[in-house]
């Protein structure tokens, strides 16, 4: 389900694959993320680019995975579409997250704190 691209050993950008992240398949995004933890990814950028609209178990999963990556990396998000941004401060996971504008910016703030 979710597409990684590997920026360099330390920085890992996941898109969800779907434009929907809801109860239907946020699960399977969760355990996705979470095999990749336990392959040793530490740094992630979760690129929300082309997710249009996101729900409540959505974000579950999401904190669910910073909750696995603990204190061993780092996860942000990107790529915010104006609902999904709208979500995010709702629930006030704006506070929660680090959010960059795209994945380029992402990568090299995260790139220049290693």
């Amino acid at each position: 389900m979710i597409h990684t691209t590997f920026y360099d050993p330390n920085i890992t950008v996941v898109r969800p694959g779907v434009e929907r992240l809801t109860a239907i398949n946020a699960k399977a995004f969760k355990e996705d993320v979470a095999d990749l933890i336990n392959g040793g990814a530490t740094q992630l950028i979760i690129d929300f680019r082309d997710v249009a609209f996101l729900d409540s178990s959505g974000l579950g999963a999401l904190v669910g995975v910073l909750k696995k990556i603990g204190h061993r990396g780092d996860l942000v998000v990107s790529g915010l579409n104006s609902d999904v941004q709208q979500m995010f401060r709702i629930c006030r996971m704006d506070r929660v997250f680090k959010v960059y504008s795209d994945v380029d910016t992402a990568v090299q703030t995260m790139a220049e704190t290693q």
